[in-house]
């Protein structure tokens, strides 16, 4: 099995109430998330992101389309489907009463886990809580709270780990622990899905990114392709002389004069060589100090593919 997720032809409409009309929240997704991989699902609020994992979860029906789960059919076996899952929710979701490793042990005891085979201990120990193992869960800072978010969800060790918005109102000390103990677990071989608003994170993190607006998915391709389709970079040339005006050989392109010797010159890379715009300076007589370049990130691209879908 090459894919731990596959997507076909998802659509999900909500019925018309006595209060709102009805509303399309997917149409037609195709998602293939690779077994061992990272994925990243982004969008804006009330792109659909939420409506796909709620699917997955069980907690909310398809109009139409299939999802296999670790070679599972959600609709044939959806026992199987959601024991190959774990979902971290976006909402902090805790019986204050309850200490972590109790938490743990009856989240486990609903998986139908023997207690002889409940991970409980280790699964502190991999998300840094060890020492908090018999305090009340309402004692735990968020970002504590957030980490115990993960430990549920690996109580019965599934392949498949499932992140919705998981570092939301953590600092930044915090999200950074949460993302090591986040790769360690990929690197034993669990397959991630994460939704972030934190486009930096899905940058640093992912191996393949989805961008869904609508409803719909607007791009799925591996992170460096993805990157790579920003349509304006940026280039600064350091002169070995001062400029006051542009030389008639830069009329050709869209150059701006930032100080004395520097030149910034935004270009499309698929109509615009930058050889031809070092060849250009040249032959007005410019010789170039030093040359650096403003790389597109994940920002640039989330944004024009979804204001090019609005």
């Amino acid at each position: 099995m090459e894919n731990a997720i596959e997507i076909t032809n998802l659509n999900k409409t909500y019925k018309a109430t006595k209060r709102t009309a009805a509303k399309v929240a997917l149409q037609d997704v195709n998602l293939s998330i690779p077994k061992g991989s990272i994925f990243g699902l982004l969008g804006p609020n009330g792109a659909g992101k939420s409506t796909i994992i709620n699917i997955m979860a069980g907690l909310v029906i398809k109009t139409s389309g299939q999802v296999n789960i670790a070679g599972f059919d959600i609709d044939v076996n959806e026992r199987n489907a959601k024991a190959s899952i774990g979902i971290v929710p976006q909402e902090i979701n805790f019986d204050p009463y309850f200490t972590p490793f109790e938490s743990l042990d009856l989240q486990a005891g609903l998986y139908g886990i023997p207690k002889a085979q409940r991970r409980s201990m280790e699964i502190l120990e991999m998300v840094g809580l060890a020492d908090k193992r018999d305090a009340y869960v309402r004692s735990l800072s968020g970002g504590m709270k957030r980490r115990m978010l993960v430990a549920k969800a690996m109580v019965h060790n599934p392949a498949i780990l499932v992140l919705d918005e998981p570092t939301a109102g953590v600092d930044i000390e915090l999200r950074k622990q949460l993302w090591d103990n986040v790769k360690v677990l990929n690197e034993q071989g669990v397959t991630i899905l994460l939704t972030t608003h934190y486009l930096e994170e899905a940058e640093e993190l992912c191996d393949r990114i989805a961008i869904i607006n609508k409803g719909q998915v607007v791009a799925c391709e591996d992170k460096d392709t993805l990157l790579g389709r920003i349509e304006g970079k940026e280039i600064t040339f350091v002169l070995d002389r001062d400029l006051d005006t542009l030389p008639d050989a830069m009329s050709g392109f869209c150059a701006e004069i930032k100080k004395k010797r520097k030149l910034v010159v935004r270009y499309n890379p698929n109509e615009t060589n930058v050889q031809a715009i070092i060849e250009a300076l040249q032959s007005a007589g410019l010789g170039i100090a030093d040359i650096t370049t403003d790389q597109s990130d994940l920002e640039d691209v989330f944004l024009q593919l979804t204001s090019s879908a609005a």
